[in-house]
């Protein structure tokens, strides 16, 4: 089972690549797993229009959400991403997709708005970078770590999923 995870800061756009990313992988006849990171221990799960809602809306098999309070398997107590990773082996899944946990070992994509957001390429892991806004010192650091660096319209957004199924899918 593959792990991808997708980071960034509030509002980066997270939740919408990672509901493409779930998309295009099932599309390819992938089974794909999600897990959703909450910093605000304020979720409620699986409710229409929700982060999670939207995860199994674009063909997610399989969704949790975890918070520093709770996890939305209803556990009552807070999970690690490598238990919540573990407890979607039984599914069979290809790959499972992460939300945020940004610290985690795992290949991610880093999902930048600004200059300022730069920290995130150092990350463990980032295989690619999507630029929301022009951001020519991140550009210039991403060349230089050697990432592949996407903007996050149009045919560039596409070229990042397709770098993606690259990568993931059974083709």
């Amino acid at each position: 089972m593959d792990i991808l995870q997708v980071v960034g800061f509030k509002n980066a756009g997270k939740t919408t690549l990672l509901c493409e990313l779930v998309s295009a992988l099932a599309q390819d006849g992938l089974r794909v797993g999600t897990v959703k990171r909450d910093a605000h221990d304020t979720f409620e799960p699986d409710t229409r229009g929700t982060d999670s809602w939207l995860h199994r809306q674009a063909g997610a098999l399989v969704t949790a959400v975890s918070s520093p309070a709770r996890t939305a398997w209803f556990a009552g107590v807070p999970r690690t991403l490598d238990e919540l990773i573990d407890g979607m082996k039984p599914f069979g899944l290809d790959v499972v997709l992460t939300e945020g946990f940004k610290t985690a070992p795992y290949p991610k994509i880093a999902i930048v708005r600004t200059d300022a957001d730069a920290e995130l390429l150092r990350l463990p892991g980032v295989l690619a970078v999507m630029l929301r806004e022009p951001a020519p010192a991140v550009q210039a650091e991403a060349a230089g770590l050697g990432l592949a660096a996407f903007r996050s319209e149009g045919a560039e957004r596409q070229a990042l999923i397709d770098f993606i199924r690259s990568r993931y899918s059974r083709r």
